[in-house]
C-alpha cells in the first residue's frame, strides 16, 4: 500500500483544541467484530462493551514538561523539546531555532546552561552544566502539546494531558486513549470483573513526524522505549485461559504487546522498538483496541487499519467526519473489535 491510501479529508474545525469538560464526556465510535456498520455511542457506555474476564492493558507512562524555551549565547531564541533522558544530566532533544546550535554551543534556560555535545540523526545531544534535566523541566518546562493544538499550554493541561494512572515519567506525548478514563470509570469496570494490566511505552515526538515516502517499505519507523513486565505477561496468559479478550488501550499498548511477542509468543521485554504495524501485519496478542482518531497518512492510522481492516477503518473515519466527532489528542474515541 502507498502513503496516499491513508489520506482522508478533515475539516480543521474538528481538531479538538481543548479537553472535554470532564474526562469521559467524549463520544465513542464502536466498530463491532463481523460488522461493517458503526455505532455511535458515548464513552461512558464502554462498560456495556466489555465482559467479565476481559483484560484492559494501559500504558502507564507519564508526560514530562519537556518543552523548554531558551536563548543561545548569540542571543537567538531557541525551543528545546526533550525527546529522551539519557541520564540525569544528559538528554536527546529536538531544537527549533533560526540556526541550529553548533557543537560546543550553549543555550541558557533560566539560570541553567545547556551544552550541545553532538547529534544523533535529527536529535541534539545536550548536557546540563549544573543540576539535572528533571529539575530544569520542573522549574521551566511546559507541557508538550501536539503541533495541531494551536495555543500555548495552560495549567489545565498539566492535569488533563496526563492519564490518571500514569506513574513512570518519560513521555513527550500522552497515550491519548487513556485520557478518557477517570477514577469512577476504572472503579465501575473493576466492579463488573474487567481486569487491568500495565505496560510502559515512553511516547516520543517522532509520533507526530510525517511519513515522507510514498513507498511504505522505505519508511524508517522512529524508536521508542518500552517495557512489558512479567506480571503483564502472566495477566495475558490468565486472560487467554479463561476465554477473555486482551484489549489494548491505545496504539502504544498495541506496539508494546506486539513488540514483546515478536518471538512468536508474549514474553517480558525491555528496550527500544521500531515496530511498524501496517496492513498485512499478523497480530499475536491484541483482540480489541480502544483508541483516538489519528492524523491522515500517519503510522498510527496505518496500525488501526491493520487491526480492524482497511476498508472498515477508512469508512468509519468518513462517518466520524460526517457526524462531527472531535479528532486527535483531546478528541473522541473508537472501540474496534478485530476481524477473526
Amino acid at each position: 500500500m502507498q502513503l496516499s491510501d491513508f489520506h482522508y479529508d478533515l475539516p480543521e474545525a474538528l481538531i479538538a483544541q481543548q479537553p472535554s469538560a470532564r474526562r469521559g464526556d467524549s463520544r465513542l465510535l464502536h466498530l463491532p467484530a463481523g460488522l461493517d456498520e458503526v455505532r455511535d455511542r458515548q464513552f461512558r457506555d464502554l462498560s456495556e462493551l466489555l465482559r467479565p474476564g476481559d483484560l484492559l492493558v494501559f500504558n502507564d507512562t507519564r508526560v514530562l514538561p519537556a518543552r523548554l524555551y531558551g536563548i543561545k549565547e548569540t542571543g537567538g531564541r531557541v525551543e528545546v523539546l526533550v525527546e529522551r533522558l539519557v541520564c540525569e544530566d544528559r538528554a536527546l532533544a529536538h531544537i527549533r531555532a533560526s540556526k541550529s546550535p553548533r557543537t560546543g554551543g550553549r543555550i541558557q534556560i533560566g539560570d541553567t546552561w545547556l551544552i550541545m555535545e553532538g547529534r544523533e540523526d535529527e536529535l541534539f545531544c545536550l548536557k546540563t552544566e549544573s543540576g539535572t534535566f528533571a529539575e530544569l523541566m520542573q522549574m521551566h518546562g511546559h507541557m508538550p502539546l501536539p503541533p495541531y493544538i494551536q495555543r500555548p499550554d495552560t495549567e489545565l493541561d498539566q492535569e488533563r494531558y496526563q492519564t490518571v494512572f500514569g506513574e513512570r515519567p518519560g513521555a513527550v506525548a500522552a497515550p491519548t486513549a487513556g485520557l478518557h478514563f477517570d477514577r469512577e470509570m476504572l472503579y465501575r469496570l473493576d466492579r463488573i470483573g474487567v481486569e487491568t494490566a500495565r505496560v510502559t511505552l515512553h511516547v516520543g515526538a517522532g509520533t507526530f513526524q510525517p511519513v515522507r515516502v510514498q513507498d511504505l517499505e522505505k519508511h524508517k519507523m522512529h524508536s521508542e522505549w518500552l517495557e512489558v513486565g512479567d506480571s503483564t505477561v502472566d495477566a495475558v496468559t490468565e486472560t487467554r485461559a479463561r476465554g477473555g479478550r486482551v484489549i489494548a488501550v491505545g496504539t502504544t499498548s498495541v506496539r508494546s504487546l506486539e513488540t514483546a511477542a515478536t518471538g512468536g509468543q508474549l514474553a517480558p521485554y525491555r528496550g527500544d522498538t521500531r515496530l511498524f504495524i501496517r496492513p498485512g501485519y499478523e497480530f499475536r496478542v491484541t483482540d480489541a483496541l480502544l483508541t483516538n482518531f489519528h492524523l491522515p497518512e500517519s503510522t498510527l492510522l496505518m496500525l488501526v487499519c491493520a487491526f480492524a481492516g482497511y476498508e472498515r477503518t477508512m469508512a468509519a473515519y468518513r462517518h466520524a467526519v460526517e457526524e462531527g466527532y472531535r479528532f486527535f489528542s483531546y478528541g473522541d474515541a473508537m472501540f474496534l473489535e478485530r476481524l477473526a
